[in-house]
């Protein structure tokens, strides 16, 4: 018996293949915002914590200046992820909406709890800006507050993510508990699907060390210091997630894994993925010792990353496809009835808005730096 609900008798408006690509694109986009957040808050509340507790360290001074300097950012990052967020939220609805919203009604209680959690975070980071801006001791307590709201939303999406693909357990669950409170039986694919989210968030953050250091806004010491700290961190946490990558495929079916590896187009993005990050490896290793970067070399570092993110959204939705093929959901047998006035009208808008993004981008980056000085 087919547990997902029957198809939606209303057509969809545009091709599949146009909801699937704006979904990787809008995806890839909020896990680089994701990841930013993840690893950038952490780093910052260590490097806080690291400063404000022992300040007659020589490198205190710059452990805090540091903290400060990516603390102060977050909250426009907490902005991004939100907004980048909700495109491919909607997107993967129209996509997999049978079996994303069945695992979202079974999680219902944590599910609607994200909307509490994100604001107790956003609040916390709020006042750790506030406060490693200050100088004071207490800042790390507020980031790690924040921080470990940001990993308890982003557990709560993974146990989504992966509840969606298991139509075998819902019926079960349900019986066992109507009202959303149970979570799913053990599933060997969640924890490393997470730990391969949470340990890309620190090689990330190194990297936006790396583009700050590029940035003339800083004292040289604080410029060295950056891409010398974010250089190493993005080394050292970038094998790390190598070997979360190689678990997160171990724990696939051997069908999925056999599938995914078998279709052109997973195997290239995956090849994608492990090229850019022996890049982003070798980039790191370089900024970590010729120090300070350039803006160029900075911004060379955020495009690979983007890259790199991509690469890997790719590789998670073959393994969606194919896991939720072998299960009797086939995403693309759905039928197609194109508006293509509203669809042209969509994509000149979208276009229209990544203009306007890029040009408020282009404002902000010319307008008169402040210089943030080491205290």
């Amino acid at each position: 018996m087919n547990a997902f609900p029957a198809i939606d008798p209303i057509p969809l408006p545009a091709p599949i293949w146009l909801f699937k690509a704006l979904h990787i694109v809008t995806l890839a986009l909020h896990f680089f915002a994701v990841e930013l957040l993840l690893g950038g808050l952490l780093v910052a509340v260590w490097l806080s914590f690291l400063g404000s507790r022992n300040r007659r360290h020589p490198a205190a001074t710059l452990r805090l200046t540091a903290a400060a300097a990516l603390g102060r950012r977050l909250p426009i990052v907490v902005t991004y992820v939100i907004n980048l967020g909700v495109p491919p939220l909607l997107f993967a609805q129209v996509l997999y909406g049978r079996a994303l919203y069945t695992s979202s009604v079974l999680l219902g209680a944590y599910w609607i709890a994200v909307i509490f959690l994100l604001m107790g975070c956003y609040w916390h980071i709020y006042r750790f800006s506030a406060f490693a801006e200050s100088g004071r001791n207490a800042a790390w307590v507020k980031g790690l507050v924040g921080w470990v709201l940001a990993i308890i939303i982003a557990g709560i999406y993974s146990t989504n993510m992966t509840l969606m693909l298991r139509p075998e357990v819902w019926a079960s669950m349900y019986a066992a508990s109507p009202t959303g409170l149970r979570l799913p039986p053990h599933d060997p694919t969640l924890l490393v699907r997470w730990l391969f989210m949470l340990t890309g968030g620190f090689w990330v953050a190194g990297i936006w060390m790396i583009w700050l250091a590029g940035r003339r806004v800083f004292e040289d010491p604080v410029r060295r210091y950056l891409s010398a700290t974010g250089g190493r961190l993005a080394v050292v946490m970038l094998l790390v997630q190598g070997v979360m990558a190689w678990q997160v495929l171990a724990t696939q079916t051997p069908g999925v894994r056999e599938t995914l590896f078998g279709a052109p187009l997973y195997l290239g993005s995956a090849w994608a993925w492990a090229g850019s990050a022996a890049a982003i490896l070798i980039f790191a290793a370089w900024a970590s010792i010729a120090k300070p970067v350039s803006k160029a070399a900075g911004w060379t570092g955020a495009v690979l990353t983007l890259v790199c993110l991509l690469g890997a959204v790719l590789v998670r939705d073959g393994i969606r496809d194919f896991t939720l093929l072998a299960k009797g959901y086939d995403v693309w047998e759905r039928t197609v009835v194109t508006n293509w006035p509203v669809v042209g009208l969509f994509l000149a808008l979208f276009v229209a808005g990544l203009g306007a993004l890029a040009w408020l981008i282009s404002v902000m980056m010319r307008a008169r730096p402040v210089a943030e000085r080491a205290t």
